[in-house]
């Protein structure tokens, strides 16, 4: 074959209509770090997603964890089939060494969806549940539970691997990680997403056969996720980072914390949501979820498992049924976390950004970062203006980013995609997740007095060197001071 030569194409992508499997391959989908989805279409015009995992230039080990991922699909796709979980219609190692990125790469072909709950998570308002929320944890729970029930621990559920069909049906997706129980216990490689396991999951030691998966630990991830779809895709433990909020969520596994739920989440799905997240993995797999079992008695009772690990998450599914089934007196629902220093009505704060700035402070825990300590910031950075620029520093825009800081902090803007640091969306975004994590980082060295001083003092420098100057340096205090003033002004 000879490749088709189209622009913004990465060598390791197939050329257009690339046959694998009796699959034709098109545009690229997603790509993460093990490989890359393609849309496809099968002999007879069904569509398809067919996923690359690696090149052949892998290490040894990496071709085995690889292998052992792909081996895992496969053998989960023939043994379980339900209409919440994605089909693995085919499998199939690449053999084509005229195409030296893509030969002895293992191609996974699936069932096609139109987009994954993190594209619904990224476009989703703070505060507000996603559109089907309440239908969608149905449907997960109910893959879920088939599956545990079969003898298998999903192990990775998170928003990019719940997928949403044509017609809207939730699917659970991405089986790499998925194993079979032996027991009580499964095994699999140690990895997973930071946001999403468990807090034991960071103690487990890592053996010959991978690091033990439970099916409490499925569950703990659906309390994750429940609480991201019901809240407009706030975790439910804080931090500006996947590390961070990982860091809290341990914390709270100690008793050095309290589990603190976001406002905006439905009183009725507190309890459920409390119970899925218990910190004793034990208590997760005995089903000893008062709030789940208490919600599950309102609709007939199941058929007890046949196993005893399989309780909790099968208190879940029926909790999940219960409240979406039971009706409720119409009450006001809570809007997000209790902001304060909202700016008032009449500042000079641009209206067309006021919803931007307290997005971004919403999406921040910490007390200090409020939407008036942001509208004074970027008052004090540039004056609102979008087209503000200083290029002998290199920094540009409503928040003066320098494209490679905002580069590393992008992630924080709402929309899935290329980020631009001109746009007064995403540089405000990127700009509340990053003056979050200074907060964090200051609190962490000790600095808990005068923190808006420091935070602003921080962006315009950096949180090590406030630390080291044991406050605000002397080169930036009239820039602090300009800040504190417009604070003041918008009633901070």
């Amino acid at each position: 074959m000879t490749r088709a030569a189209r622009p913004g194409d990465r060598a390791s992508d197939p050329p257009a209509g690339y046959l694998v499997a009796g699959y034709r391959t098109g545009e690229l989908l997603g790509a993460g770090a093990w490989g890359s989805v393609y849309a496809a279409r099968g002999p007879d015009g069904t569509q398809a997603a067919v996923k690359l995992l690696g090149p052949a230039r892998l290490s040894p080990g990496q071709r085995r964890t690889m292998a052992q991922i792909a081996h895992s699909e496969l053998r989960f796709s023939r043994r379980a089939d339900h209409p919440n979980l994605i089909r693995t219609l085919a499998v199939a190692t690449v053999d084509d060494p005229a195409h030296p990125a893509l030969d002895g790469a293992l191609a996974l072909v699936m069932e096609r969806a139109a987009r994954s709950l993190q594209d619904l998570l990224a476009a989703a308002r703070p505060g507000a549940p996603v559109p089907g929320a309440e239908r969608i944890l149905t449907e997960v729970c109910a893959g879920l539970t088939h599956m545990h029930r079969a003898g298998w621990v999903h192990g990775d559920l998170k928003p990019a691997n719940v997928l949403l069909m044509p017609d809207g049906t939730a699917k659970l997706a991405d089986f790499g990680l998925t194993a079979e129980l032996e027991g009580t216990h499964a095994y699999a490689p140690p990895l997973g997403s930071p946001d999403h396991v468990p807090p034991e999951w960071w103690s487990e030691r890592t053996g010959a056969r991978g690091v033990a998966l439970r099916p409490s630990a499925d569950v703990w991830a659906f309390g994750v996720l429940a609480h991201q779809l019901l809240t407009g895709g706030l975790h439910p433990f804080l931090g500006a980072t996947a590390r961070a909020r990982s860091l809290a969520a341990q914390a709270y596994a100690r008793g050095a914390a309290p589990l603190r739920l976001d406002a905006a989440l439905p009183r009725r799905w507190r309890a459920a949501v409390t119970a899925c997240l218990a910190a004793d993995r034990e208590e997760r797999a005995r089903g000893d979820l008062r709030a789940l079992v208490a919600a599950a008695t309102a609709r007939p009772a199941a058929p007890r498992p046949r196993r005893a690990a399989i309780a909790g998450l099968a208190a879940c599914a029926a909790a999940v049924l219960a409240l979406t089934g039971a009706p409720e007196p119409f009450m006001p629902r809570p809007t997000g976390r209790a902001v304060p220093g909202t700016i008032p009505a009449g500042s000079d704060v641009p209206a067309a950004y006021r919803g931007m700035i307290e997005d971004a402070a919403r999406r921040c825990p910490e007390p200090e970062i409020t939407p008036a300590l942001l509208a004074a910031m970027l008052k004090a950075e540039s004056g609102f203006d979008p087209s503000a620029a200083r290029p002998e520093t290199g920094e540009y825009g409503i928040a003066m980013w320098t494209p490679g800081v905002f580069n590393a902090w992008a992630k924080a803007a709402a929309h899935p995609g290329p980020k631009d640091y001109m746009d007064p969306g995403d540089a405000i975004a990127a700009m509340g997740n990053y003056v979050c994590w200074l907060d964090q980082q200051l609190k962490h060295r000790g600095m808990t007095r005068g923190l808006p001083a420091l935070v602003a003092a921080a962006y315009r420098t950096s949180d090590k060197t406030v630390a080291e100057e044991g406050g605000v340096p002397a080169r930036v205090r009239p820039h602090v001071d300009r800040v504190l003033r417009y604070l003041a002004d918008y009633g901070g």
